[in-house]
């Protein structure tokens, strides 16, 4: 499994949020952040950006270079 699907669905699960709240949270649409999810696709710089910010952890943490999310 991609560490960067593992590690977004498991920051969502933890805040108990569904992928629609993700979606326009990020301001991106809700279908793109289910393909991030399922490994079909991966962000840009950009999304990438707006994800690590929006769960307060690194890039490097959501796409495996960290074990810990600071």
């Amino acid at each position: 499994m991609d560490i960067l699907a593992e590690r977004l669905r498991k920051l969502r699960k933890e805040r108990k949020l569904s992928r629609r709240a993700v979606a326009q949270a990020t301001g991106m649409a809700e279908r793109t952040y289910q393909r991030y999810e399922k490994a079909e696709r991966e962000p840009d710089a950009t999304s990438l950006r707006l994800l690590a910010d929006f769960y307060g952890v690194s890039a490097d943490y959501l796409l495996g270079r960290t074990e810990g999310p600071g």
